[in-house]
């Protein structure tokens, strides 16, 4: 049986389907571009194209985003999803995909997506996006895979090869540390090394590792100091050197700061346009000495050899949109989690006849806002396509309305409904407004209209399936209410008829959660300081990010990582673990676990005991049982998923490598193996493991004391860390977060508030109206959010040129009360930067 994430493309190769081949052909070599001409490679032509070399036939790219669907705009451009884009298909997100621990899936999911954005002449898709989940009140949590390192990576990378098997170049994001929408473009993520290696660059390596990606996203935030674009210990060190990426690095848009410290680090393409004065900085840097032409060299190689990689324009084949809406419902319905199933309720049989209640059965709920909506090519609702799945349907009532608004008469009219029914279908959820990129969820809570509702309508019906749709964790106290429960997450446009399919039983529910879902935002370990509010972003938790905390501190949970139920029963049996190629058990003899290439190898037998057909995921995980440095009590190692028919068993092997054991030694600066005695375990879920085995490793070395570590790292009880305790385990001082002093560029335009300039002061409260305007009309205004969040730089990356790095400190000399002076800035900037703009336009065409 082939593992699910195992496959891996050799270094120098390019990953792509089964029967196909990418090759690199015809590069345009770089010794035959101008110094200018190489620098304006580095920079956007447009909001999504890169500049193009017509002497020499060096044509633009397209980049779209497309995470789920792909969305190239049609008309006035923008970066946030506001402007209407071609139709194409909607997928459910990655946070539901992730629930089917199925890599072929995510490989089949990329493969559409690949497809949609070849036909569309799109040469560069922005995504996966795949930043581990810190806390479940991230507001793009819905765009990511995992809290798990491993299980995003692998999913990740599923979806990597399927796009660029299409000829479309995938971009996986945000490297890295990306975990916040708030202040997300100024806000310095503070990780101590081992957390930062172990867990926030680990699923990227995978990536790198197994696909070849052939570009990736570098994200808004600084890691420890530095801006992620131009670090060059995230972008030479560790992307190019040691995982040998040899792609090219794109900015998120305006996420650019400084353009030629990105090209000295590895950051390939600032995006979108920010004019041809990046262009003339690059130039001048080169000319000057402070950045080595090799550099720029390297960068301008990597946008011609991505250019020569992409496919023509308008050769790509035409897309069958109803065989992709169909692979988005089979999606939709295999990524549903089944989490209650009182009195085997479901599934249900044809001619129930069943009340269906909840404005989202109306008006779905399906994807998230911001740059990653799409146009669906077709939007199914519950009511469209409940005729069709054998259910017979009494009455439809909303409910409630979805921004929370009370209603009595609503509520009544499902108590109504309810009574008319064998059973009641409760559609609830998320509105608009919870969960959007640019800001972050304040609650876990539905709006409590909705909870009123369920509880009378429970009240009259006891029979009631609570359906949920969201983009991540929601709090579950009403649980008692529903017979009931599956969570669908944001399932794309054909979600409605994968819901039903999984009611009905047509599909037997397989997904299993990628995610904790904990019983209140207070159990989470970062719910004191998540978002953060001030310069830093302080990861005082360390390794203990979602499961692992919940394990290692014994907080309990409503319900655990990698949990699901089924309409079936498995068992699994005859657990075998051995290393390399021995076929011995585990018994207690020492492993020489030593290199990379090492491997200790888990099988064991899965038996479907029950009456249908149905798919099991075997979930391996390693403890550390002799003394050591600190890690969680248990981490997931390999995974594999398996279709049975009923009374089949099937043996399956899941290999588990270096990775299932290491730890990253900061003494060393490298990944070490500790000797000593290890448990592998097997089951369902994190928190039932009942098949182990104990294995002895020789390891790389000797176990580790940890004497002076602070209490809360030894026990995973960090829910309240000092900075003297993180302190410790930083190995430094902690930054302050605290604002002070006058504003800078690098400052965001929220501190408008505290500008000494009244003009600025009247800007800020109009940006705070038209923000909480937009939150009572239950819709994100996006614009605004960009805004308050942005730097004052971004102004200079995000016009298309017309305002340059002279002319925004001209703006924050005004904002800081030098009105006179900095006006005067901001007019000769002007002046100069349009002077400067036409003589570098005219020598790029030859003019000069």
């Amino acid at each position: 049986m082939q593992l699910h994430g195992e496959t891996t493309a050799a270094a120098g190769e390019t990953a792509s389907a089964p029967g196909t081949t990418t090759t690199t052909t015809g590069v345009v070599p770089t010794a035959s571009l101008t110094l200018l001409e190489k620098a304006a490679l580095l920079t956007g032509k447009s909001v999504w194209e890169t500049h193009d070399v017509p002497r020499l036939g060096v044509r633009s790219l397209w980049l779209a985003d497309g995470p789920h669907g792909v969305r190239k705009q049609l008309g006035a451009a923008d970066h946030l999803g506001i402007a209407a884009s071609q139709e194409a298909t909607c997928f459910p997100t990655a946070a539901a995909v992730a629930n089917t621990w199925d890599v072929e899936l995510a490989e089949r999911v990329g493969a559409a997506l690949g497809a949609e954005a070849a036909a569309q002449d799109v040469d560069v898709l922005l995504g996966p996006g795949l930043n581990i989940k810190r806390s479940p009140l991230g507001g793009r949590n819905f765009e990511y895979f995992s809290e798990d390192p491993l299980l995003a990576g692998r999913m990740a990378a599923g979806y990597v090869r399927g796009i660029q098997s299409r000829g479309v170049a995938a971009c996986p994001k945000h490297f890295a540390v990306n975990s916040q929408e708030l202040r997300r473009m100024v806000s310095d993520s503070v990780v101590d090394e081992r957390t930062l290696r172990e867990v926030y660059l680990t699923a990227f390596g995978i990536v790198v590792a197994e696909s070849r990606p052939r570009t990736v996203m570098s994200s808004y935030n600084l890691v420890n100091g530095v801006y992620a674009h131009e670090d060059p210990f995230l972008l030479t060190q560790v992307l190019r050197r040691e995982w040998g990426f040899d792609g090219a690095v794109v900015s998120d848009w305006g996420g650019s700061n400084d353009v030629v410290a990105a090209a000295a680090a590895g950051g390939t393409l600032e995006m979108p346009a920010a004019g041809l004065g990046s262009a003339r900085q690059l130039v001048d840097a080169v000319r000057s000495g402070r950045l080595d032409e090799a550099d720029l060299d390297a960068r301008a190689d990597e946008v011609l050899r991505l250019v020569a990689d992409a496919r023509e324009p308008g050769t790509a084949p035409a897309v069958d949109a109803d065989a992709h809406h169909a692979l988005a419902r089979e999606v939709a319905a295999r990524s549903a989690v089944l989490l209650k199933n009182e009195d085997a309720i479901l599934p249900l049989a044809a001619g129930t006849r069943v009340a269906v209640v909840g404005d989202f059965a109306r008006t779905p709920r399906y994807q998230g806002s911001g740059s990653s909506a799409v146009n669906p090519t077709r939007l199914d609702s519950v009511l469209d396509v409940i005729g069709d799945s054998g259910l017979d349907l009494t009455s439809f009532a909303p409910g409630f309305h979805r921004d929370g608004t009370p209603d009595a008469a609503l509520r009544e009219e499902a108590v109504e409904a309810a009574r008319g029914a064998d059973v009641v279908l409760l559609f609830l959820g998320l509105d608009e407004i919870a969960e959007s990129e640019g800001l972050d969820r304040s609650t876990l809570a539905l709006h409590p209209a909705q909870v009123e509702v369920l509880q009378a309508v429970a009240a009259a019906n006891p029979a009631t399936v609570v359906v949920l749709a969201g983009g991540g964790a929601i709090s579950t106290p009403w649980l008692g209410s529903a017979r009931a429960l599956v969570h669908g997450y944001l399932s794309g446009q054909a979600g409605a008829g994968g819901i039903l399919d999984v009611l009905t039983g047509v599909v037997n529910p397989s997904g299993r959660l990628a995610e904790t879902l904990p019983v209140r935002l207070a159990d989470t370990p970062t719910a004191g300081s998540f978002p953060a509010t001030g310069r830093t972003a302080v990861y005082r938790e360390g390794l203990y990010v979602g499961y692992r905390y919940y394990t290692s501190a014994d907080v309990p949970v409503a319900f655990p990582f990698g949990f699901g139920l089924s309409y079936t029963t498995f068992e699994r049996s005859g657990l075998v673990v051995a290393a390399d190629r021995s076929t011995d058990t585990a018994t207690g003899s020492a492993m020489d676990l030593t290199t990379d290439h090492a491997t200790v190898t888990v099988t064991v037998t899965v038996t479907n005991t029950g009456p249908v057909a149905g798919a099991d995921v075997v979930q391996v995980y390693t403890s550390r049982e002799t003394p050591g440095v600190h890690r969680p009590v248990r981490t997931l190692a390999g995974f594999v998923r398996v279709e049975l028919e009923p009374g089949e068993s099937r043996t399956v092997t899941v290999p588990l490598g270096d990775a299932a054991f290491r730890h990253w030694d900061v003494a060393t600066g490298a990944w070490q193996v500790e000797q000593g005695a290890w448990s592998v375990l097997v089951g369902s879920h994190v928190d039932d493991l009942p098949l182990g085995a104990t294995i002895e490793l020789t390891g790389t070395v000797p176990p580790r004391s940890e004497d002076d570590l602070p209490e809360p790292y030894r026990t995973g009880r960090v829910h309240d860390v000092s900075d003297a305790q993180f302190a410790a385990l930083l190995g430094r001082p902690v930054p302050t977060a605290a604002w002070s002093g006058p504003l800078g560029v690098n400052d965001p335009l929220s501190r408008l508030a505290d500008a000494r300039s009244p003009l600025a002061r009247l800007a800020f409260r109009i940006l705070s109206w038209r923000h909480d305007a937009a939150d009572r009309k239950g819709a994100p205004d996006l614009n605004i959010l960009f805004l308050l969040n942005m730097p004052f730089r971004a102004i200079g990356k995000m016009t298309g040129g017309l305002v340059d790095a002279a002319m925004v400190d001209g703006i924050v000399r005004i904002v800081n009360g030098h009105l006179f002076r900095g006006t005067g800035a901001v007019l000769r900037g002007f002046v100069r930067n349009r002077r400067a703009d036409r003589r570098t336009a005219r020598t790029l065409r030859g003019d000069a």
